[in-house]
């Protein structure tokens, strides 16, 4: 019997089953209509109100190692906070997700880190991985999409490779609204293709506490 911690107010029992076995199975899931409606809406109106003043261009690596790179990342992102209802509500859920994750695959997963992602007009993330083995902290990466009336021909999708394949893809996944798209990080490689609209998610990322007696566990 699953032991939900509050994440039935978000998502529905079938969609975590799912989840769970896929990332079992095989490491990544695909999931559809897996989070409320009200939850969706109030992320699609808030990221929709964002303006590109209030958004940070990306970049790669952390820390001391971050550099933006505009032939390899193009997006303009915001950290996620809890300052508004929609931003609080979606942190307590993917830490209700975390709670019920931990209990059904011990995944030792500590916290959660998300951003708002905006890719505008041909914007794009070349190949890469979200972790390295052994060199990172990111043990499940999660992609929420808030496009709404997304079609085919928008492009914008989400390519990602076979773990033991990088030059082999494995799914081509359409940012359509209230997709989730769950995967190991140090697994899969991903790439974001360009688009003919603007295009919104949520990229995120559950970790584990890297910390020795040495060296903090820095955040980001």
């Amino acid at each position: 019997m699953i032991t939900l911690t509050g994440l039935d107010n978000f998502m529905s029992v079938s969609a975590i089953e799912i989840l769970a076995s896929s990332l079992k199975a095989k490491g990544w899931c695909v999931l559809d209509d897996a989070f409320s409606c009200e939850l969706i809406d109030s992320l699609v109106m808030e990221v929709n109100q964002l303006p590109d003043e209030m958004m940070q261009q990306a970049g790669i690596g952390r820390k001391s190692d971050h550099q933006v790179k505009l032939d390899v990342r193009q997006d303009c992102i915001m950290w996620i906070d809890g300052n508004t209802p929609a931003r609080r509500d979606f942190l307590v859920a993917m830490e209700a997700l975390k709670v019920t994750l931990n209990r059904m695959l011990l995944l030792g997963l500590f916290d959660y880190e998300a951003h708002f992602a905006r890719y505008h007009e041909n914007g794009y993330y070349d190949k890469h991985f979200d972790a390295f083995v052994g060199k990172g902290n990111r043990v499940l990466s999660t992609v929420l999409y808030l496009n709404e009336r997304w079609l085919g021909s928008n492009g914008g999708e989400l390519v990602m490779f076979d773990e033991h394949d990088v030059d082999k893809s494995i799914a081509t996944i359409l940012p359509v609204k209230g997709r989730f798209v769950v995967f190991l990080s140090e697994s899969f490689a991903h790439q974001v293709n360009p688009a003919n609209v603007c295009r919104h998610s949520i990229a995120g990322w559950y970790r584990v506490n890297a910390t020795d007696r040495l060296t903090i566990d820095p955040s980001r």
